[in-house]
């Protein structure tokens, strides 16, 4: 049996088949040859070791690590609250039979239909009931990052302050009560040979008049320039429902209660331009002409073409048009956006304040110190009485019904005949007809780089408006032909007025001054005897 097996022993066999461990077999016990004998010292070092290493390979978790996987938990057990919440509102609260929708159902659907008009401006793929929340959202937190930005911005430039200064203001008080302040300058009343009235824009005041004009200018050409704060500006007594027809009478008012006897010129310069259009348009008995600076009309005119409804519209800066659809359909919402811009108590650049964007001659303009100083005070002027009315009342004049179109204001001849009879007498008699608009002469000042007036409202200007005489200015923007521009005001004035002839003096006809009435009665006697 040996002989046929071998000398391997079965123990012997099953040894090579598994791997040698060093643990001998023998028919008595098993021996460990080949391990080493147990040591207690060098097995404590060696767990020490061990120890050591693992430390090494996996440091303790910081403070920070610990916050955040805490903020994740507590986030993610938020986020299953609002789920439960969501559902058992959805369960309980929001169920046609529950009493919240039956008491807010009805006013909550109004509300909504009235809104829908919004959904136009959401992609064609979102639905509006997900994707307004996440807009709502979206739009706190950028509220939150600016206030939170604004106030740690080391690197931002120091923002100067706006002060309020003494009153200083002349006023007059008008037949209702009210107060108005104005402030003149140039020849006295008693001299004067042009009388100019100039209500003033936006975000300005009786200040403003023709930023930088020189006296002498207004002497050389016998002018006398008097500006006016609107109701609720500077110093003026806000009026309680004011419009252009009111606005007309003012600058009637205070052209009576200073002395201008006759008739008088009328400047308006940007959003100062809607002034002088209701001037012509209700008072055009004593306005002797109309000089016009980069002037504004109404966004929603409805007699615009579609051109120049997509050029207005297309040229505008996004938030100049959220302006004007504020002004126009939630106007209570404009004392947000102006308590946090040029009534926050702080000054800021012409451009951000008045949602506009600058040519090349306008950038260099109101980086000057001068014009700089001037906005400051101009502003600090303006905002006076710290209210947001007269803001939110002249942004609605300009997108609102003025009741009259710049249509009507020229001349046309209008008949009057209710029957056939004297519409018939008509064809061969001008007794009953009689010239319509403003006869006087209107001049329009427009720079071809302007970027806060788009090229539509020129367009629509010069179409229903063929008699006016526009003067188009190549490389000039929005402030750089009217401010601190002394060849500028005397063109102005020379088209205005023809060549200088200095204040007017006593005239031997019985000590009387000649005023603007008389002068122009005496030229036309003049030419009526050289015929």
């Amino acid at each position: 049996m040996a002989e046929v097996r071998g000398a391997n022993t079965w123990r012997e066999e099953l040894a090579s088949l598994v791997e040698d461990t060093g643990i001998l077999y023998t028919g008595e016990a098993a021996t460990f040859s080949s391990l080493p004998p147990f040591n207690p010292e060098k097995s404590t070092a060696m767990a020490a070791a061990v120890s050591e290493t693992d430390h090494e390979t996996e440091p303790p978790e910081t403070l920070k690590e610990q916050v955040t996987e805490f903020l994740k938990s507590w986030g993610e057990m938020v986020l299953e609250l609002g789920r439960g919440c969501r559902d058992i509102l959805q369960q309980t609260v929001v169920k046609e039979d529950s009493f919240v929708v039956q008491k807010l159902g009805g006013p909550v659907a109004r509300v909504s239909s009235r809104l829908r008009f919004l959904n136009e401006f959401l992609p064609e793929d979102r639905d509006p009931v997900h994707a307004w929340p996440v807009i709502f959202f979206v739009f706190i937190l950028a509220l939150s990052a600016l206030n939170l930005n604004g106030g740690h911005d080391g690197l931002a430039p120091a923002v100067k302050k706006v002060l309020i200064h003494p009153p200083s203001a002349s006023r007059i008080q008008l037949p209702d009560g009210r107060h108005l302040a104005y402030r003149e300058i140039g020849v006295p009343a008693d001299k004067a040979r042009f009388s100019l009235m100039a209500p003033h824009s936006f975000l300005s005041s009786r200040l403003a008049g023709i930023p930088g004009v020189k006296i002498p200018l207004l002497e050389e050409f016998g002018v006398r320039l008097v500006s006016y704060d609107l109701p609720g500006f500077g110093e003026s007594d806000p009026h309680p429902s004011r419009n252009l027809n009111s606005s007309a009478f003012d600058m009637l008012h205070l052209a009576d209660a200073v002395g201008v006897d006759d008739k008088f010129w009328v400047l308006g310069y940007s959003g100062g331009s809607i002034h002088a259009w209701a001037a012509l348009r209700y008072v055009p008995h004593r306005i002797a002409g109309a000089a016009v600076v980069a002037p504004m009309i109404n966004p929603y005119e409805p007699s615009m073409t579609k051109e120049e409804m997509r050029s207005i519209w297309g040229e505008s800066l996004p938030r100049r048009k959220l302006m004007y659809y504020l002004a126009r359909r939630l106007p209570k919402l404009l004392s947000f956006f102006y308590r946090r811009s040029f009534l926050s108590g702080k000054h800021g650049r012409v451009e951000k304040l008045m949602s506009v964007s600058l040519g090349r001659r306008d950038e260099i303009l109101t980086e000057g110190a001068t014009f700089e100083d001037f906005w400051h005070r101009d502003v600090e002027e303006s905002v006076r009485q710290g209210n947001t009315k007269p803001f939110i009342e002249e942004a609605i004049l300009q997108v609102s019904n003025w009741g009259f179109s710049l249509a009507d204001l020229q001349v046309q001849r209008k008949c009057y005949r209710n029957g056939i009879f004297p519409w018939l007498k008509s064809l061969y008699s001008l007794a009953e007809c009689e010239l319509a608009g403003f006869l006087g002469p209107i001049h329009i000042w427009q720079g071809m780089d302007d970027q806060a007036v788009p090229q539509g409202m020129i367009d629509h200007i010069s179409r229903v408006l063929p008699g006016a005489t526009m003067h188009k200015l190549p490389n000039e923007g929005h402030f750089s032909f009217f401010f601190f521009c002394d060849e500028c005001h005397r063109q102005i004035f020379s088209t205005l007025f023809g060549s200088p002839q200095g204040p007017l003096e006593q005239a031997t006809n019985g000590g009387e001054i000649l005023s603007e009435g008389d002068m122009e009665e005496q030229s036309l006697a003049t030419d009526s005897t050289n015929k």
